[in-house]
């Protein structure tokens, strides 16, 4: 999926000789970037929201309305809320990238380091930092 003026990608069966008598298609990289990004975001606004309602006892009762009769309390508000932007930042990322090709190794590293930082949210010795 080269165009005019810029080198040429390597094909399949340039890594993997063996896939050659396969004549497998290129495909863009966007969309799998997407779901990258998409899912690091949506984890670190998971550990995000943890930090909020951690520091804000109001904010912490805010999300647990979100639960209904479920009594699991914040965490529907944040595993909703989450969802909701996993699912639109999809959207999105995929409705710009979906016929274009990315830099696949640079979506991996920031979906990676977004959902990095989203574990290290979640976990109780650090959210616990930012109680008042």
């Amino acid at each position: 999926m080269s165009t005019e003026g810029t080198a040429p990608m390597n094909t399949d069966s340039d890594i993997a000789p063996e896939l050659a008598p396969l004549h497998l298609t290129d495909k863009p990289d966007g969309p799998g970037a997407a779901m990258v990004i998409s899912a690091g975001l949506g984890f670190f606004v998971v550990g995000l929201l943890t930090i909020l309602a951690e520091m804000s006892e109001d904010f912490g009762t805010w999300l647990g309305k979100w639960s209904g009769d479920a009594g699991v309390g914040a965490l529907a508000g944040k595993t909703t809320i989450a969802s909701l932007v996993y699912f639109a930042a999809l959207a999105l990322l995929w409705a710009m990238w979906r016929k274009k090709d990315v830099d696949i190794k640079k979506a991996f590293y920031l979906g990676l380091t977004l959902g990095i930082l989203g574990a290290i949210a979640t976990f109780p010795p650090f959210f616990v930092l930012f109680a008042p």
